[in-house]
């Protein structure tokens, strides 16, 4: 049984959301406030984290922020604020999936299915469990990752997205796929999720505007992963 921590101060919708996920098989723990997550967290040790912006104590942001360092598993922020700008924000700092509220109860069990399941990418029968490609080491048993000797730190999310990419160095990943692959639903032509997480991955990776990118993006195509710009 999956574990959910689901972070909303309204309580009402906290338990209607908390009745529903409960019903469809997940082990549901509520949270009010923003500045109780890290406790919570660490003590329930949950699978995924639902969580709201506007909460007391602390807002969302923070607490992402805060907790993403040590918690791996996925975050889904469920807030009524839908502009570009809280969407994209919340993305860079370790968000892996944004839902504006209302939303209907189904799409919620949809994108908290999907993202529960990003991580079992599609594997080929002689895929590796690790790579070595020049200074770049990743391992997909342990979910380790090493650059010139030195440990980077990624989300689940990310570190599904450089697997993906590395594993496949020196083709064109286009945008379809890797949607599908790591986010785990179809690329709607909007969703900005994997621009901003290249971007944060180019960044703990040390890319930098070199040309071509260690992770370059192909116009009107997808990325493409650079074997020898990691020599």
């Amino acid at each position: 049984m999956k574990k959910i921590l689901l972070v909303e101060d309204d309580r009402q919708l906290s338990d209607l959301v908390t009745d529903f996920l409960t019903n469809e098989g997940f082990h549901v723990k509520q949270e009010f406030r923003g500045d109780t997550v890290a406790k919570r967290v660490e003590k329930f040790t949950p699978d995924l984290i639902i969580l709201d912006i506007m909460l007391p104590g602390k807002d969302g942001f923070a607490v992402c922020r805060d907790i993403r360092p040590t918690f791996k598993g996925p975050i889904l922020m469920l807030t009524a604020k839908g502009t570009d700008f809280d969407q994209v924000l919340g993305l860079e700092i370790g968000a892996d999936d944004y839902v504006i509220k209302p939303v209907e109860p189904r799409v919620l069990l949809a994108r908290v299915s999907a993202l529960l399941r990003r991580g079992e990418l599609p594997k080929e029968g002689n895929e590796k469990a690790e790579l070595n490609i020049g200074s770049l080491y990743v391992n997909r048993s342990s979910r380790q990752v090493t650059l010139q000797n030195e440990n980077i730190e990624l989300t689940s999310q990310e570190f599904d997205l450089l697997w993906l990419l590395a594993s496949r160095a020196g083709e064109v990943q286009n945008r379809d796929y890797i949607y599908k692959a790591v986010v785990g639903r179809e690329y709607d032509g909007m969703d900005r999720s994997v621009d901003v997480r290249i971007s944060r991955l180019r960044k703990k990776l040390h890319d930098s505007n070199e040309t071509p990118f260690r992770i370059k993006t192909i116009w009107g195509q997808g990325y493409l992963f650079v074997p020898d710009a990691w020599s």
